[in-house]
C-alpha cells in the first residue's frame, strides 16, 4: 500500500525531457507527481541526496508479452515500468481454436507453452490489467500472428479474402487497444510478405494514427535496401515508422552503416516520422532457424524436420544457409536448447560444436535444429563498437533492451540494459550525458508509441519513478553470466507505489 503522500528529498531531479539535471524535491500523492521542487514536507519522507530521481524507464521493444503476467522482477529491479510487447510480428492474440501454428512460430521467442492465446487484443489487455503488478503494459499486434490467424503458416502471398481477413483482424486490434503493428520480416510467415501486404496494413494503422515497428527484411548484405523498403511503405501509406533495434550484422557489412543513416536522416528531413531503436550491446539474440532460408519454415516445423531429413532438400538448405551467414561461426553461441539432451552444447559457438561432432559448422547447426525440433535459440556477436555507439547516440534513437526469456542462458540485456546504458555507457564509456540516456528510456519512447501521461516528471503525471545512485548505477550481467541482478538501482515506483526496493536503500528507514 502506498502512503497517502511521499516526499522525495533532496535528490537530483533528470525529467526525462533531456533537460539539464537540477537538484529538488518531489511530492507523490495518490499515484501522481503533485509538486517538484521545494516541496513542504508531508506524508513520509525519504532523503535522496546523491541520488539521482527519474522517470520510470519505458522498454519500448520487449518480448515479455507472457511474462510480464508472472510478475518476473528482471525488468522492474533495472527500473522499467513501462514495457511495448508484441514486437517483431510476435503477439499473444489474435489466437484461432487451433494455436498449433501459432505456438510453433512464437514460442521460441516467448518461452512459452501450448496453454497460451488470447482472440484479441481487448482480451489480452485485460488480462494483463487483471494479472500484472510491476508494469504498465503496451501492447503492438503482430504481422505474423495475425498473418496465421487468417491464413496458417503458409508462405506466399495471400488471397483476396485472406488479406481481407487479416486487415479485419488488424482493424479490431487497433481499436481493441493495441498501440500499433509490428512486423518481423526476417521470420516466416511474414519474411515471405509482398510489400503490397504491408502497404495495405500501414494503411490501416495510419488511419489510427497509430505507430508501425519493423524487423526489416534483413541488417546485413541488403540493410540499406531493407530500411528503403520500409521508408517507401511509410510514404504511401502516411503511418509513422520505428525501425526496430537498428544494427549492421557482420564485421563485412560495418561499412553499410553510415549509408543507411545517411536514409533515415534524409526521409525525416523530408517530413516522414520515422526514428530507430537499439540496446547497448554489441550482441543480439534469435531463434536458430533464422540462420535457415526462410522458405524451409513453409508449412510449420514439421515441414521444416521433413526437409532437413531429405538429402537433397537438406544440401540446398546448407549451401542457401551459408551464402546468406554473415557472421563467422564462432560469432553464434547456443543461449538455449528444448530438451537436457543437447545441454551441454549451451554456451558454446556453432564452430565449437562441430569440432565436438566431428562435423562441418553448417551441419552441426542442422543436426542440433533437428534433434531439437526447432527449440534452439542463439546469441550471435553482430556489431562493431564504433557502430554501436554510433546508433545509441543518434538524435533519433531510443534505447531498448529486446530482452526474452529463455530455457537456457538468456542474453544479459534481459537483466542488464539500463543499468548499463546508464553506468558503462554514460559514466564510464562517456558516450552521452545522463540526460540523454534517461530521455532515450523515458520522454522519447513515450511520444513515439502514444504513452499518455508517463515517461516525464511533471505535475499531473503518473508517479512512476526510478531513484538511483549515478556513481554506481551499472550491470555486472555477461555473456558467460547473465543471470545477474543491477547494482545503484535504489528503488523503483509504479504509480506512487514502491514495487522494488534496494535493501540499502534509506527509504526503508524514512524520516518523519
Amino acid at each position: 500500500m502506498a502512503p497517502a503522500t511521499l516526499l522525495l528529498k533532496g535528490g537530483t531531479l533528470i525529467d526525462g525531457t533531456g533537460a539539464p539535471r537540477r537538484n529538488g524535491d518531489l511530492l507523490i500523492a495518490a499515484g501522481r507527481i503533485a509538486a517538484m521542487g521545494a516541496a513542504e514536507t508531508a506524508g513520509t519522507v525519504v532523503d535522496c541526496t546523491g541520488l539521482v530521481i527519474s522517470p520510470g524507464f519505458i522498454d519500448s521493444h520487449s518480448h515479455s508479452d507472457l511474462q510480464v503476467m508472472e510478475n518476473l522482477p528482471e525488468k522492474i529491479r533495472q527500473g522499467v515500468t513501462t514495457e511495448v510487447v508484441g514486437n517483431c510480428g510476435f503477439s499473444a492474440y489474435p489466437a484461432r481454436a487451433d494455436r498449433k501454428a501459432l505456438h510453433e512460430f512464437a514460442n521460441g521467442i516467448f518461452r512459452g507453452d501450448d496453454g497460451w492465446g488470447w482472440t484479441s487484443a481487448a482480451e489480452y489487455l485485460g488480462e494483463v490489467e487483471r494479472r500484472t503488478r510491476f508494469a504498465s503494459v503496451v501492447s503492438l499486434v503482430g504481422h505474423g500472428s495475425l498473418r496465421i490467424a487468417a491464413a496458417g503458416p503458409k508462405l506466399g502471398a495471400l488471397s483476396e479474402r485472406e488479406q481481407d481477413t487479416m486487415e479485419g483482424c488488424l482493424e479490431d486490434a487497433l481499436t481493441g487497444g493495441a498501440a500499433g503493428f509490428s512486423t518481423g520480416l526476417m521470420y516466416a510467415p511474414g519474411s515471405s510478405a509482398p510489400s503490397e501486404e504491408l502497404e495495405r496494413c500501414c494503411r490501416v494503422v495510419a488511419r489510427h494514427g497509430k505507430t508501425y515497428a519493423t524487423h526489416i527484411r534483413g541488417y546485413s548484405f541488403h540493410l540499406e535496401e531493407a530500411i528503403e523498403e520500409q521508408l517507401d511503405l511509410t510514404r504511401k501509406s502516411g503511418c509513422r515508422l520505428q525501425i526496430s533495434h537498428f544494427q549492421t550484422v557482420g564485421r563485412m557489412n560495418w561499412d553499410r552503416q553510415q549509408h543507411a543513416l545517411e536514409r533515415i536522416e534524409r526521409a525525416r528531413a523530408e517530413g516522414i516520422d520515422v526514428e530507430f531503436d537499439c540496446y547497448p550491446y554489441v550482441a543480439g539474440s534469435t531463434v536458430a532457424t533464422q540462420l535457415l532460408p526462410q522458405w524451409t519454415l513453409d508449412g510449420g516445423m514439421e515441414a521444416l524436420l521433413a526437409r532437413l531429413a531429405d538429402t537433397a532438400q537438406r544440401e540446398s538448405i546448407a549451401s542457401e544457409t551459408i551464402a546468406g551467414l554473415p557472421h563467422r561461426w564462432e560469432d553464434v553461441v547456443i543461449s538455449a536448447v528444448g530438451s537436457s539432451r543437447n545441454e551441454a552444447v549451451v554456451g558454446r559457438n556453432v564452430q565449437q560444436i562441430a569440432e565436438m561432432r566431428s562435423n562441418e559448422p553448417v551441419e552441426a547447426l542442422m543436426d542440433l535444429i533437428a534433434e531439437e525440433q526447432g527449440a534452439v535459440n542463439i546469441i550471435s556477436f553482430n556489431q562493431s563498437e564504433d557502430n554501436l555507439r554510433q546508433s545509441l547516440c543518434h538524435p533519433l534513437s531510443s534505447v531498448i533492451s529486446d530482452g526474452f526469456y529463455v530455457h537456457g542462458r538468456p542474453h544479459p540485456r534481459l537483466y542488464g540494459t539500463f543499468p548499463r546504458l546508464l553506468g558503462t555507457v554514460c559514466r564510464e564509456k562517456k558516450w552521452m550525458p545522463l540526460e540523454e540516456a534517461v530521455h532515450k528510456v523515458t520522454m522519447k519512447p513515450a511520444e513515439r508509441f502514444h504513452i499518455d501521461r508517463r515517461g516525464v516528471l511533471k505535475e499531473g503525471f503518473a508517479a512512476d519513478i526510478v531513484v538511483f545512485d549515478p556513481e554506481t548505477v551499472d550491470s555486472p550481467a555477461t555473456f558467460d553470466n547473465p543471470q545477474v541482478y543491477p547494482e545503484g538501482i535504489y528503488a523503483v515506483l509504479r504509480n506512487g507505489e514502491a514495487v522494488w526496493k534496494s535493501e540499502v536503500w534509506r527509504g526503508l528507514s524514512p524520516e518523519r
